[in-house]
């Protein structure tokens, strides 16, 4: 599925640091902001233990694990709604995800320049948070303009829409973002979807700290953690000096003893993925077999059919039924034949939903 989290934040925050600890595609990264100009776009394995459970019964030819989107966006500055410094190609290219990674820097560096010239997680996040918001007006704006002459002719849906626009503006004139503001019934969701708002997408707060705080957090991550809080938001603390360290060691023991040696259970860009993932309302399911276990993505809702179509659409369009058993029937009996034995392999038509850690074969004719 082509869902893609952004990356986004000032210049200098570590925002290139953290996009080439996530993926094997490089970023330029240096201390000057505009380092990178073009977006760049990674494809990053989403880390998922059960793929490794599932290869020790099944003894596949193949794994293959299932993937996100991660692009690394040019930092903004203040007056981007304008188009000041690279303004206009950042909201461009943030419209183009799905959810938004904000990055703030949450540690002391007198080697590392910020473009305000002082530390401040709170100030960084309402300089993006208010340029957002400003551009989402204008586009807010220009909706309710095209539709002020169209409701004179009484049409209930085009009435919704508009009074739902309003809503919107008040929000966002009152310093809110849209995603503050929830669409009921299909008029309003057809015309959130429509406008396509910068703020109406979720987002997680990554605050990146020195190595002191990489378990705790700090007096900054603090602040962050009280407002992500009061936006039902989710806020991650990482260091992306030490994720840098970690990715240059070649074998995964070593990997293991540098985290170790910090008190740490898994790397925190292992955190991030999945993170980025749940924010996406993505799942996963799995198909096992001797040829091949592998984890597919669908959203959080998806039916029987629709799962079938992210393999081939033709299995969407010929769907007949699935057999389905969970993750952990799976693999408590150890097998798909003792799990049918035990009547945990069941039979599902086309209105059932997926549940992440399905193991599903689907039966279709074309």
């Amino acid at each position: 599925m082509a869902l893609k989290c952004g990356i986004v934040g000032l210049p200098n925050v570590g925002k290139s640091t953290l996009f080439n600890c996530l993926s094997n595609a490089k970023a330029q990264s240096a201390n000057f902001p505009f380092c990178t100009i073009e977006p760049n776009v990674g494809v990053i394995t989403v880390p998922d233990n059960r793929l490794t459970e599932l290869e020790k019964l099944v003894h596949p030819e193949r794994v293959v694990p299932t993937t996100i989107e991660i692009v690394d966006i040019a930092g903004l500055v203040k007056g981007a709604h304008k188009g000041e410094g690279l303004g206009n190609q950042f909201l461009a290219n943030i419209r183009e995800t799905d959810a938004i990674i904000h990055v703030l820097r949450c540690f002391d560096d007198d080697n590392i320049v910020h473009v305000d010239g002082s530390v401040d997680p709170i100030r960084d996040k309402e300089v993006i948070d208010f340029e957002l918001q400003l551009k989402d007006l204008e586009t807010v704006e220009n909706k309710i303009n095209s539709l002020r002459r169209a409701v004179k002719s009484g049409d209930k849906e085009l009435v919704k829409q508009f009074n739902f626009c309003e809503k919107i503006k008040v929000a966002l004139e009152a310093g809110q973002s849209a995603r503050t503001v929830h669409p009921e019934g299909e008029a309003e969701e057809s015309v959130m979807k429509t406008l396509q708002l910068l703020t109406a997408k979720p987002v997680l707060y990554l605050c990146n700290v020195d190595e002191a705080s990489v378990k705790t957090g700090n007096e900054y991550t603090k602040k962050v953690q009280a407002i992500a809080d009061a936006e039902g938001a989710e806020m991650l603390i990482i260091g992306t000096k030490i994720e840098a360290d970690i990715t240059e060691l070649d074998t995964y023991d070593e990997r293991q003893m540098f985290l170790d040696e910090l008190g740490l259970e898994e790397a925190g860009v292992n955190r991030l993925i999945r993170s980025a993932y749940k924010l996406l309302n993505l799942q996963t399911y799995f198909t096992a077999g001797v040829k091949e276990v592998r984890a597919w993505t669908v959203p959080v809702g998806a039916t029987a059919p629709q799962a079938a179509g992210v393999i081939h659409t033709d299995f969407e369009k010929g769907f007949i039924r699935a057999e389905v058993m969970s993750y952990n029937d799976f693999i408590t009996l150890g097998s798909e034949a003792a799990a049918k034995e035990a009547g945990k392999l069941r039979v599902e038509g086309k209105t059932y939903v997926v549940a992440d850690g399905d193991i599903m074969h689907f039966r279709f004719n074309v």
